[in-house]
């Protein structure tokens, strides 16, 4: 069914290598080196971005369309510039990146899901304010 959506809506993305533009930017992002946005990441990406990354993750599951996504957006770039260097934040289009939604199971975005040493340990279902995703992370980053 994947491939069926994927044949229908196309995919902008290429396939991730070691030289990817996505793990480029976790290196600068962990050597504090980046522009401070938050890495856009795919299905190709997201293992070697996320789950391998030598600092706490945390990924906004987001779509074009969604309203609060579009509310949500302005927090997650806020604190990809306050947490460059000690969090890895990243962005994942869900109607773009079918395989990492279905396998994390998510039914509702926004979602974003906190990772640490390459396990989920906090999930945000719909918009948070910035107050409360930011208690979040600070509670992985201890």
């Amino acid at each position: 069914m994947a491939e069926f959506f994927k044949s229908l809506f196309g995919k902008r993305e290429e396939a991730a290598g070691s030289s990817s533009p996505e793990v480029q930017a976790t290196a600068g992002v962990v050597a504090g080196t980046s522009d401070a946005e938050p890495i856009h990441v795919t299905d190709e990406s997201f293992d070697e971005v996320v789950l391998k990354a030598p600092v706490p993750a945390m990924v906004d599951f987001w779509a074009p369309w969604c309203g609060p996504c579009r509310m949500i957006a302005p927090i997650v770039e806020d604190l990809a510039q306050e947490y460059d260097g000690r969090a890895v934040i990243a962005k994942i289009n869900t109607d773009e990146n079918f395989r990492v939604t279905s396998e994390l199971g998510i039914m509702g975005i926004p979602t974003l899901i906190l990772f640490k040493d390459g396990e989920e340990v906090d999930r945000v279902v719909g918009f948070a304010p910035r107050k409360v995703l930011e208690q979040k992370l600070k509670a992985v980053l201890n």
